[in-house]
């Protein structure tokens, strides 16, 4: 071995090599170039490509598959018991159960023992279903028009008293936390969201079904259901636009924010709530036909659905006038002009 080849030789040489080999210990490893990762070089592939080149989608890998579709089915449908309502003694829950048997015995409950009386009349009357009409908003003084109008506004009040008994129970019988106003939602702060959630859902609903009116009618499951048989007069646009947002009122404060409230202090399921709110509803529109009947249950169960992800009962209340007066008025408007309505 030489002089040169020998660090001992050279003064200093043997330092020097222990000072670089630190500062090669201490430098970050250096990339893998054997391999391609995301966005890496495949040199076999493109070999010829100038340095600085913009990377093509083809020579990226593909991202990890997301979530199974079952999963994102299954997580859309499911839904949690609000534990902070629920009211954990037995005695705390003793008669809740009465009181919404109640409640609906004075309102919507009674309205389905009625209508399923008059299903039974219409199955038995002889001619098929679709032979026959039932009328929504019917005059009952055509021939004197002021009393006409005074039956109509007393027809917009008295259903909107079990309304507030319903306020009047959640707020001093077994008060959930700020009921009834909080429980359900109700701020003018959600007034714009609650506003435009409530369109979108009277196009969900309303599309849908006026087919499924159409194909009950024609498969003799429904009767032909007429709006309303009011004359045209003064008042008739604006006391139908009243009936649609009392029925809106009445039916999504009593059967939806009422309702789920009270089922679940009794520790009932999400959807045990949900389907039987929607058989109740669509049974007190059995006076329709099988067609409403399941219509209505279909609504009763989507607007269920809604009020448990959104806790907000004005979308559906504006959902369900929305979809009335567009039956009511736009019959008014247009039978006339177009008698196959």
């Amino acid at each position: 071995m030489s002089d040169v080849e020998d660090s001992s030789a050279i003064p200093g040489l043997g330092d020097l090599r222990a000072w670089r080999g630190d500062i090669d210990a201490d430098a970050p490893p250096k990339p893998d170039t054997t391999s391609t990762g995301w966005g890496d070089w495949d040199d076999s592939e493109v070999a010829d490509r100038p340095m600085g080149a913009a990377r093509l989608p083809h020579d990226q890998a593909q991202p990890p598959p997301g979530e199974p579709l079952g999963e994102h089915i299954r997580a859309f449908f499911q839904l949690k018991l609000d534990g902070a309502l629920v009211l954990a003694r037995p005695e705390d829950r003793r008669g809740l159960m009465l009181e919404t048997v109640a409640v609906l015995g004075i309102s919507l409950g009674a309205s389905a023992i009625w209508a399923v009386l008059s299903i039974v009349n219409s199955l038995t009357m002889g001619p098929p279903l679709n032979q026959q009409e039932t009328t929504i908003n019917q005059a009952v003084a055509a021939d004197r028009p002021w009393l006409d109008l005074l039956y109509q506004l007393a027809n917009i009040a008295i259903p909107l008293v079990p309304v507030l008994v319903a306020f009047y129970l959640l707020a001093n019988v077994r008060r959930p936390d700020g009921a009834p106003f909080r429980i359900m939602g109700i701020k003018w702060a959600n007034a714009p969201r609650d506003a435009a959630l409530g369109v979108a859902l009277a196009a969900v609903i309303g599309i849908p079904g006026l087919g499924l009116y159409a194909i009950a009618r024609a498969v003799g499951m429904n009767l032909n259901v007429v709006p309303t048989n009011l004359s045209a007069y003064w008042w008739t646009v604006p006391v139908l636009i009243l009936l649609a947002a009392m029925n809106g009122i009445l039916e999504e404060t009593v059967m939806v924010g009422y309702l789920f409230t009270r089922w679940t202090q009794l520790a009932w399921g999400p959807w045990k709530v949900i389907v039987t709110s929607a058989l109740i509803r669509g049974t007190y529109h059995l006076y329709q036909g099988f067609g409403g009947f399941i219509g209505n249950a279909i609504m009763g169960a989507v607007f269920g659905w809604v009020y448990m992800r959104t806790k907000r009962v004005l979308p559906l209340v504006i959902a369900h006038t929305i979809l009335d007066i567009v039956s009511f008025v736009g019959y008014s408007l247009l039978k006339d002009v177009w008698p196959w309505l």
